[in-house]
C-alpha cells in the first residue's frame, strides 16, 4: 500500500482541503449546512417514525439514539456516493499525474468523516443537555469508528471501480442505500424489534457491520441497557461475523480497485 509514502499524503490532504472548501461554495450559510443537514433529516424522522407511528422502545434518550444512528449512517452514505464517483470526477487528474489512484477514494472517505465528527460533536452536545453521563464508555467511539471507516473505505473502492464502466450503478446505489437504512435500526431500535418478538429479524439483522456499530454507539455512549448484537448469539462465533466483515470488505475492495487501477485512465 504505497499510498502512505510522502508524497501521496501531500495530495491527499490537498484533496480533502480543496473538497472541503468547493462543497457548499456559494450557499448562503456555508459549511453549516454540514450540521444542519442531518438535523433536519433526523427532525423528519422523528416526527414520522416517533411521534406518529410509535417506533419509540421507551429506552432512556431514545431520540439521541436516533440522531446518532441518523449521522452515522448518513456518514456511510456520504462516504460511499462520494466514493463511488470519485474516479470518474477526478478523470482529467488520472490522465496527467501518475499517483496512487487510492488516494482519490480515500480523500472522499477522509472527507465524509470529518463532516462525522463535526455531527458528533453535535450529537454529544444534545446528548449532556438531554442529561446523559460522560463515562468511559466514550472512547469506543474510536474503534468503531475505525470498523465503520473501513467498511465505507472498502464499498467505496467496490463502487468506484464498477462505476468508471457502468454509470447506472449511481441510482442503483441510491436505491439500495434508502433500503438498507429502513433495513437498519436507524430511525428504531434493535430493542424494538425485540419487543416485537421478532428474534430470528433481529438476528439476522445483526450480522450486518452498521447495524452492529449504530447498536455498540448506542450502548456505550447513550444507554448501557441497550441491547447489542453480541447479547443475540448463544454461540459467540456468530457475533464475531459483523466485526470481521468490514476487514475483509476493505480488503476485497482494494485488491479490486488495485487490479483495475491502471486501466481507469483509458476508460475515461
Amino acid at each position: 500500500m504505497n499510498f502512505f509514502n510522502k508524497e501521496n499524503r501531500i495530495l491527499l490532504r490537498e484533496m480533502v482541503k480543496t473538497d472541503f472548501k468547493l462543497r457548499y461554495q456559494g450557499s448562503l450559510i456555508g459549511h453549516l449546512w454540514s450540521i444542519l443537514k442531518p438535523m433536519m433529516l433526523f427532525a423528519i424522522m422523528y416526527l414520522v417514525f416517533i411521534r406518529f407511528l410509535r417506533l419509540d422502545d421507551h429506552t432512556p434518550h431514545y431520540a439521541i439514539a436516533v440522531l446518532l444512528g441518523m449521522v452515522t449512517w448518513s456518514f456511510f452514505q456520504e462516504a460511499t456516493n462520494m466514493g463511488m464517483v470519485s474516479i470518474v470526477t477526478r478523470g482529467d487528474l488520472l490522465r496527467k499525474l501518475n499517483f496512487s489512484k487510492e488516494i482519490i477514494v480515500i480523500s472522499s472517505v477522509v472527507g465524509a468523516a470529518i463532516n462525522y465528527g463535526i455531527n458528533l460533536l453535535v450529537v454529544l452536545v444534545f446528548a449532556l443537555i438531554n442529561g446523559v453521563s460522560i463515562s468511559w464508555g466514550y472512547l469506543w467511539i474510536f474503534p468503531l469508528f475505525i470498523e465503520l471507516a473501513l467498511m465505507a473505505t472498502g464499498v467505496a473502492f467496490i463502487l468506484a471501480t464498477l462505476f468508471v464502466k457502468y454509470r447506472d450503478l449511481g441510482p442503483v446505489w441510491e436505491v439500495v442505500m434508502q433500503a438498507g437504512m429502513y433495513a437498519t435500526p436507524v430511525i428504531y431500535s434493535l430493542t424494538y424489534i425485540l419487543q416485537n418478538n421478532h428474534f430470528t429479524i433481529a438476528k439476522l439483522m445483526m450480522l450486518n457491520p452498521l447495524a452492529q456499530i449504530i447498536q455498540d454507539l448506542r450502548h456505550f455512549i447513550v444507554y448501557s441497557g441497550t441491547t447489542r448484537g453480541w447479547d443475540l448469539y448463544n454461540h459467540h462465533i456468530w457475533g464475531l461475523v459483523p466485526y470481521c466483515l468490514p476487514i475483509l470488505i476493505f480488503i476485497l475492495g482494494y485488491v479490486l480497485f488495485s487490479k483495475n487501477a491502471k486501466k481507469f485512465a483509458e476508460i475515461l
